[in-house]
Order: C-alpha cells, then sequence, then structure tokens
C-alpha cells in the first residue's frame, strides 16, 4: 500500500513524501533520498521494493523547497532540468527534511529508522548519518560524500561506489577509508548510477548484489 502525506520540517516547510507500506506490521523504517530527479517513478519503485522486504520507506521530496512536485526522467530536457536545479539545492536544508522524515517513519512504526539514499541522495545519506541519528545509513554513489569525509557518523555506515564511476573519483571513497576504516565500503564492476533500472548505466549484477548487502545491513541493524 502506498500513499502521498505531508511532512513538517523542524523550520517549518511542508514537503511531500512518497510512503510505501508493507503488507504486515514493519521491520523498521527506511528513508529513501532522491537522485537529483526528484520522488519519480523509479524512487517510488525502489520505496515498494523495501516494503516488500518487510519496511516502511518513506521517500521525502527534497525539491520540494525549490519548486513542488518536480518529478523528471532521465533523458532529452530532463536532464537539463536537472542539472538546472542543482546550484539551487540547499544541502543543509535537505538533511532538516530528511530529519522530518525520519521523525515520521520513528512515529509510524516505533522502530528503528534508516536512511538510503542515491547520487545526490547518497551524499546526503552521509550526512543524515553524521549530523541526524538513524539507526544505519547506506549511500550509493555519494559524489560530494568526499568533501564531507572527515565528519563522524552517528551510526553504522554502508557506501556503494562503481569502479567504472566517471563522475566520482576513487579518491572519495579513500577519504571516507582513511577517515573511518570502520566504514564499509563496497565496489562493484559497473558506473554510475548502476542501480537505476530506468538508465542506460544500469547494470543488473551490481544492483541485485548491492541491494541484497543493503537489505541485509538494515535487517542487522534496525531489527
Amino acid at each position: 500500500m502506498s500513499a502521498s502525506i505531508i511532512l513538517h520540517a523542524s523550520d517549518g516547510h511542508s514537503l511531500s513524501a512518497y510512503v510505501a507500506r508493507p503488507a504486515s506490521q514493519p521491520i523498521a523504517g527506511l528513508v529513501i533520498i532522491q537522485e537529483i530527479f526528484g520522488v519519480n517513478a523509479h524512487i517510488r519503485s525502489v520505496a515498494d521494493g523495501f516494503a516488500n522486504d518487510g519496511f516502511l520507506g518513506v521517500a521525502p521530496a527534497l525539491f520540494d523547497r525549490i519548486k513542488p512536485g518536480i518529478e523528471l526522467g532521465y533523458e532529452g530536457a530532463d536532464v537539463q532540468t536537472a542539472m538546472s536545479l542543482i546550484p539551487k539545492i540547499d544541502v543543509e536544508k535537505a538533511v532538516i527534511d530528511v530529519a522530518a522524515a525520519i521523525d515520521y517513519a520513528a512515529k509510524a512504526t516505533g522502530k528503528k529508522v534508516g536512511v538510503v539514499g542515491y547520487c545526490f541522495g547518497g551524499s546526503v545519506a552521509w550526512l543524515a548519518a553524521t549530523r541526524l541519528h538513524p539507526a544505519a545509513a547506506v549511500g550509493y554513489y555519494g559524489g560530494q560524500i568526499g568533501k564531507y569525509a572527515a565528519e563522524t557518523p552517528n551510526c553504522p555506515v554502508m557506501l556503494h561506489f562503481g569502479r567504472q564511476d566517471a563522475h566520482i573519483p576513487p579518491t572519495v571513497a579513500e577519504a571516507v577509508h582513511a577517515a573511518h576504516p570502520d566504514v564499509e565500503i563496497h565496489w562493484f564492476d559497473a558506473g554510475h548510477a548502476f542501480n537505476c533500472d530506468a538508465r542506460a548505466s544500469y547494470n543488473a549484477a551490481a544492483a541485485h548484489l548491492a541491494r541484497e548487502r543493503t537489505v541485509a545491513f538494515f535487517k542487522k541493524q534496525l531489527a
């Protein structure tokens, strides 16, 4: 079962969120943090997938601060629109919005909450781990994580990167490993956005293995 709700951030901002509910009592809550394409069909499907695994999935619309209802595809003009949004993103406020989603998931389940993010969302997931207090965090190919590698996570963290990712140099993961050897980092023979089955860079084998590890990690840390 899925629904659209309104979240209320601590600074007074209201934003929408997609909620995917499991068929039975949730194992835990899980906040799914979007790419730069908004809470689109792919991100909703990711939330649905986690709900099928027993989690209450909450995907906050972080672009509502720029313009409500942004939902983009991965080709043509939509890509240009997505790129144009990057300078408008306030990462500090994105973290505030993720906090609202964590609070909602915690209250809705009465259980622990984790965060998982992809691309832009992967970087925000790292900041959620260092600046908020989720019970666990997973970041997929977060290109900006290196800028914040010195920040210390407040929870167990798992990170996924592709060896053929032309957008993220190995130094990003190396900076995290040097500062935090306990952070679990996985490398895949894949490019950027290998988890997104709506993109040409999708790598089924890497996506399956990364997801398998992610679900096992969350079940261990959140159960």
